[in-house]
């Protein structure tokens, strides 16, 4: 009896542990963690791989095949995750960290990206402590998505002359800036000054047209994203060029009832030309700039996790947007179907969409945001596969990672485990099981713990 006893004990301590009860984050290192019975969403082609095995070990895939066929060692940690469906992790290309001088708020920021199943961000507003955030996340101080840092903003206000323009670039380059991040009040003077000292110095510029730049001349400087469609509407209204900046509203929202159609397609094969990405932030249009009332939104319940001035100044600018005397409904309702046209015509044409919602901003709170605009892609008349691809494998051709964006053997354990299928509901990206990031798996446990330390009310 003793030695049967000694044989039970030995071998439920090398038999594999599921990790669903855990409560607490698992850091892997050197240990591998495996999916069993597993539904892949490998993201190479629109399909299922049913009842896999994925194994990772040290922040990498290094198994993948059919249940039964794949060998893990005696002390992996194993999640059961039958009927459950694992895809890589998303991005969030317009992302928001903190600006300013105290890391602890943006930790609780990229924690909200994170649990919502956002593997990578672009910081869309930088500040030199964005670079110390991101060498923190790199070397695993700080968990965190891969960060991708955007420098201090270029606008009218810190760009006078098109001498201090290219004087700025030159030195967010130095600093190790990834992107350079342009904002409204550019001229045709400073504008061409940046433009040109970035492309010699080799850092990429992002985000907003000016409006006296307008699209064209930003298209023509090979912009390396456009975010928020911005200059779009302008550019296919007739005579918006005859119009002060103010007569056309926040992103062409005042005059889009005017679009001409039939120049969309000149304005797609421009970005196509040009292989500029479009960050759509659909989200924000859809919800601030759209015709429904402010209480509509009032009561999501992911605002808990914003602190309560930030959702009343939300609200309020809502209100006053529905408030102008320049909006109607009818206008609001023309603007939100010009947006879902032009970015499906850029899917159907070509140009490559990177998925980003504008978070923390007006109604949009960080990492929940994503799925808002995932379900406004689809909307928009994108399939659930080609929503997926702008946040996986779309941003991996963007960034120039090969072994990001798709399951596969070798590529790196950027993951998240749903509990229904995404290809079919997009809403499924919502029901997250868990998220694996590099060697750390946070089990859904966790994932709801760490939500409740971010309640602000």
């Amino acid at each position: 009896m003793r030695n049967l006893l000694f044989t039970l004990l030995i071998s439920l301590l090398l038999a594999p542990c599921s990790l669903l009860p855990a409560q607490s984050l698992v850091s892997n290192g050197q240990r591998e963690i495996v999916f069993r019975s597993v539904n892949v969403i490998p993201m190479d082609q629109e399909r299922v791989l049913e009842n896999q095995t994925v194994v990772v070990k040290n922040g990498r895939i290094t198994g993948l095949g059919k249940e039964g066929s794949v060998k893990f060692s005696n002390n992996a940690l194993v999640v059961d995750a039958k009927g459950k469906y694992l895809t890589p992790g998303w991005a969030e290309i317009h992302a928001h960290v903190p600006p300013i001088d105290d890391i602890e708020p943006m930790k609780e920021v990229l924690m909200l990206y994170l649990v919502n199943g956002i593997t990578t961000i672009r910081g869309m507003l930088g500040h030199p402590r964005h670079l110390e955030l991101r060498s923190k996340i790199n070397s695993g101080e700080i968990l965190g998505p891969h960060f991708y840092a955007t420098g201090p903003s270029f606008n009218g206000q810190t760009v006078k002359t098109p001498e201090r323009g290219a004087e700025m670039v030159r030195e967010q380059k130095a600093a190790g800036y990834d992107f350079l991040k342009l904002h409204p009040g550019l001229t045709n003077a400073t504008f061409p000054a940046i433009a040109k000292t970035a492309h010699e110095v080799g850092i990429p510029f992002v985000g907003h047209v000016s409006f006296n730049v307008g699209v064209w001349r930003a298209i023509e400087a090979e912009y390396s994203s456009i975010d928020h469609l911005d200059g779009f509407i302008e550019a296919i209204v007739p005579r918006s060029d005859t119009l002060a900046e103010q007569e056309t509203g926040l992103f062409g929202s005042w005059i889009a009832y005017r679009a001409d159609e039939s120049q969309i397609p000149k304005l797609v094969k421009g970005l196509r030309d040009k292989h500029i990405r479009v960050v759509p932030t659909q989200a924000l249009a859809e919800r601030w700039l759209s015709p429904l009332p402010a209480d509509a939104f009032a009561s999501a319940p992911e605002f808990k996790y914003m602190k309560p001035q930030e959702v009343t100044n939300w609200i309020n600018s809502k209100n006053s947007y529905n408030n102008n005397p320049k909006f109607s409904k009818e206008h609001a309702e023309k603007l939100i179907q010009i947006r879902r046209k032009l970015i499906y015509e850029c899917q159907k044409n070509g140009v490559d969409i990177l998925l980003g919602s504008d978070a923390p901003q007006v109604l949009n709170v960080p990492g929940f945001s994503i799925h808002h605009e995932m379900k406004y892609m689809v909307d928009a008349g994108l399939t659930p596969y080609e929503t997926l691809r702008t946040g996986t494998v779309n941003v991996a051709s963007y960034l120039k990672k090969s072994d990001w964006g798709t399951i596969k053997t070798g590529n790196v354990s950027d993951l998240v485990l749903l509990n229904g299928n995404p290809l079919k509901d997009i809403t499924q990206t919502r029901n997250i099981e868990g998220v694996m990031i590099g060697t750390n798996w946070l089990p859904k446990e966790y994932i709801q713990a760490e939500l409740k330390k971010l309640e602000k009310k």
